[in-house]
Formats: C-alpha cells, sequence, structure tokens
C-alpha cells in the first residue's frame, strides 16, 4: 500500500520534457563514427558506424525517470551478420542493482529478417530474454521504436504497434524499475560469437563499413530533480504516464506473439524445470 501511495502521488510532481526534433540538442557523441548528417530540409540525422577497428555510440543528454521515448531507425543493409545495432535505456549507478530496457536488432545475410531480442533487467536481474522476426524490412526505409516506461508497465512498441509489455507487479520477488533514472543510449558493435545464428554466422568484413541511421529522438519524460527519484515541478504532456494497454492494443500485442514471436523465456521449460519466474503469469 505504501509503493501504491508513492506512485499516486508522483503524478502531481513531474518535470516533463518536451519533444525534441533537433538530435543535438538532446544528443551527445560518444565515441567511433558517429556523424550528424543533414537533409535538403536542414532536419538532423545521426549514423553510427561499425568497422574492423571500431565502434560506435551516442546517448542522452539527460537522465529520466519514466517518460515515453521515440527514435527513428534504419538499419544496416544487405550482408549484416553479426553485427548489432541497439538502442537501450540503462542506470549509470553500481552494476550489480541496474535498471535496463533493451532492443537490440540482429543482423543476418542478405535476404534473411532481422530479429529483435528485447530484455529487462531491474537491480540486476536480467534473462527476460523475447525475440521477435520483424514483419517488414527495416533497412529500406526508417521506421520508428519506442519505449513507454511508466510506474504500471515497460511497453515496447514498432510502428506504434505494441509487441512487448512487463507488468509492475508490486511483489518483492518480481522487481520493476522505479526508483532509479535511466539515460538512452545507442550503439553499434560486432556480436558474431552469438548474434547471427547463434553465432555459427560470422561477420563478413568485406562488406564494412556497416552503417545504421537515426533520426527524430524524442523524450517526452520526466527528468528527476537533485538526482531524487521523485521529480520536480512542472507540467506537459503526461498522458503515458497513468498509460495502460487497453484491448485493442493486447489483440494487436497477442498477433505479434502469434505471428512474429521467436524465442520468450516465459516458455523455455528448459530453462526453467522447475516452474517459470512468476511474472510470466501476468504480462
Amino acid at each position: 500500500m505504501r509503493q501504491a501511495r508513492i506512485l499516486a502521488a508522483l503524478y502531481f510532481i513531474l518535470t516533463i520534457t518536451p519533444a525534441i526534433s533537433d538530435m543535438t540538442d538532446s544528443i551527445e557523441m560518444m565515441w567511433g563514427n558517429t556523424q550528424v548528417l543533414y537533409d535538403s530540409a536542414g532536419h538532423q540525422t545521426m549514423s553510427l558506424t561499425l568497422d574492423r577497428w571500431t565502434t560506435s555510440a551516442f546517448r542522452s543528454k539527460s537522465q529520466y525517470l519514466f517518460g515515453r521515448f521515440d527514435i527513428d531507425i534504419k538499419l544496416v543493409p544487405k550482408e549484416s551478420a553479426g553485427t548489432v545495432t541497439t538502442v537501450y535505456m540503462v542506470t549509470e549507478g553500481p552494476w550489480q542493482y541496474h535498471d535496463e530496457i533493451d532492443l537490440e536488432f540482429l543482423g543476418n545475410t542478405t535476404g534473411e529478417p532481422y530479429t529483435l531480442h528485447t530484455n529487462i533487467y531491474a537491480k540486476g536481474k536480467g534473462g527476460r530474454e523475447k525475440q521477435y522476426r520483424l514483419w517488414f524490412d527495416p533497412t529500406l526505409d526508417f521506421n520508428t521504436y519506442s519505449i513507454i516506461w511508466n510506474p504500471h508497465m515497460i511497453l515496447i512498441l514498432v510502428n506504434g504497434k505494441p509487441i512487448r509489455r512487463m507488468k509492475n507487479q508490486m511483489r518483492a520477488d518480481t522487481p520493476f524499475p522505479l526508483y532509479q533514472p535511466m539515460r538512452m543510449y545507442a550503439s553499434i558493435w560486432n556480436a558474431e560469437d552469438w548474434a547471427t545464428q547463434g553465432g555459427r554466422i560470422k561477420t563478413d568484413w568485406s562488406q564494412a563499413p556497416f552503417t545504421a541511421f537515426f533520426r527524430n529522438y524524442t523524450a517526452n519524460a520526466c527528468v528527476p530533480y537533485n538526482k531524487a527519484w521523485i521529480c520536480g515541478q512542472g507540467s506537459g504532456d503526461s498522458g503515458w504516464f497513468n498509460q495502460e494497454l487497453d484491448e485493442e492494443g493486447q489483440q494487436k500485442m497477442k498477433d505479434v506473439d502469434d505471428k512474429n514471436k521467436i524465442y520468450d523465456y516465459c516458455t523455455d521449460s528448459r530453462r526453467f524445470p522447475d516452474g517459470y519466474p512468476p511474472e510470466c503469469a501476468s504480462q
């Protein structure tokens, strides 16, 4: 009950950042071959490039505690086996207690579909992997990938379609990212040991450099005040804060499960012979 009262009170004490169109207003480059490009209208796109010698990455300038995060990505085309392009939210405190929300796009051989690998950590506990075959070619154009994170759930969407939800069950044996701010990161790196068909297909470096493109990053989110888990006074579009998944959204998510999901830790009986994790019963 105490936690529920805190969550209810938190709704009224948010600082909401406005949506931002220019990437460099809210993003900072970190390492590698990270570039800012401009189209004919002056809109910014950021590119991340991987070669044999270096990876690339950028991150948000701000940390956030709850929010809706959207970004358009155009993934590495053609022979992308072994490469991983990522967008993820992660805390910056002690690693053994860290929270994280992962979207990892696993490259493949030309003509084969990309796999979206997702995982969620809370208080250092991960192992919540779910994988999906994308139902479109994510290399032909930009597509929008979204994370809604509020005190009630984490929801991952692709082009507005919900594909994965994790509820906050408010149970001690089911930790949920709730108290620690997270920063958004994007990167590209080589993971040929596991990324493509379990590591059977290695990175073809003759196809390098491998480049992914990002644009239209927006964070309608709560920025913690003085690093406290409760945010400062403010106002804004905070409909995401109490958002739940309605019946239509649940049906769309079920359709993705039926047609596109290829791995779910909650159905891996070899991994959990003595019973599935407690959160699996009501996701």
